[in-house]
């Protein structure tokens, strides 16, 4: 067609400035978040009122080395060889529609120099926000005793259904206990089907990703001063959530909560 090959590869300077302010948008995300993907990227610079396609992000991200892929050996938490009572499974088929309506509760293991740190957590099944959680040194029933009370103190527990796996933590005489003591109704994943439970395992996943291999964790001290700060400060206000229309989980019952009294006061 008689077009000079150079016009084909031809990228006029005003595209170029727009891609690097492009550039520099997406760095800035990625120094705070550095194992996002490139369509939590887009949301995140869409939310920033800069507008720009998803398939432009992955170029720009995979043209700069930006694209980041993490994934480390897995070590269980879990053991169910024991004689205490089991619960059926009450959320098999159930989707949160409100907060307070499932809990979902497990332990992970942060793998330090010479040891592991362990940590309980509890998080909302509607919002994926944490609300619990607790950071010892053992997989002892006190670690996960010690995140369900600290769950309770900030929510209502009217009609809760709590969700975990069937670890000799959760089926302990105390915990079981606690929860009957405050009407919350107890739920248990099937045995070996770690997918009941998914939510917690895609906040554990999240929380390894984005904050343990990101850092140095070579003390247990280490863990108890970041892992706070990365929950409350990180995770549940800032971290865009692909399953909450990108938005962190503190923002999504906020809206959530605000439409609801919108809609009390119309009646």
């Amino acid at each position: 067609m008689n077009i000079p090959r150079s016009r084909h590869y031809y990228k006029s300077n005003k595209d170029a400035k727009k891609d690097s302010a492009i550039l520099d948008a997406i760095k800035a995300i990625a120094e705070d978040f550095p194992s996002y993907g490139y369509r939590r990227v887009t949301a995140a610079l869409m939310r920033d009122d800069m507008i720009v396609n998803h398939k432009k992000v992955h170029r720009i991200m995979r043209e700069n080395g930006i694209l980041c892929s993490i994934r480390r050996s897995y070590k269980h938490t879990t053991n169910s060889n024991h004689g205490f009572a089991r619960f059926p499974n009450l959320v098999k088929s159930l989707i949160p529609s409100r907060p307070n309506q499932v809990w979902h509760a497990d332990i992970t293991y942060i793998r330090l120099e010479a040891s592991f740190a362990y940590l309980a957590a509890i998080i909302d099944g509607f919002s994926r926000k944490v609300i619990g959680y607790a950071i010892g040194k053992t997989l002892s029933p006190a670690l996960t005793i010690s995140a369900l009370k600290d769950a309770i103190s900030k929510r209502n527990t009217d009609s809760v259904i709590h969700h975990s796996d069937q670890g000799f933590q959760y089926c302990s005489s105390r915990y079981v206990e606690i929860l009957k003591g405050k009407s919350i109704s107890i739920s248990m994943s099937e045995k070996a089907n770690p997918y009941d439970n998914a939510k917690m395992e895609s906040f554990f996943r999240i929380l390894k990703v984005e904050e343990v291999y990101m850092g140095e964790y070579n003390t247990y001290e280490d863990v108890l001063f970041s892992i706070p700060y990365f929950i409350e400060e990180v995770y549940n206000k800032k971290r865009l959530h692909s399953s909450l229309g990108y938005m962190p989980p503190e923002e999504f019952e906020e809206k959530f909560n605000k439409n609801k009294s919108h809609q009390l006061a119309l009646i």
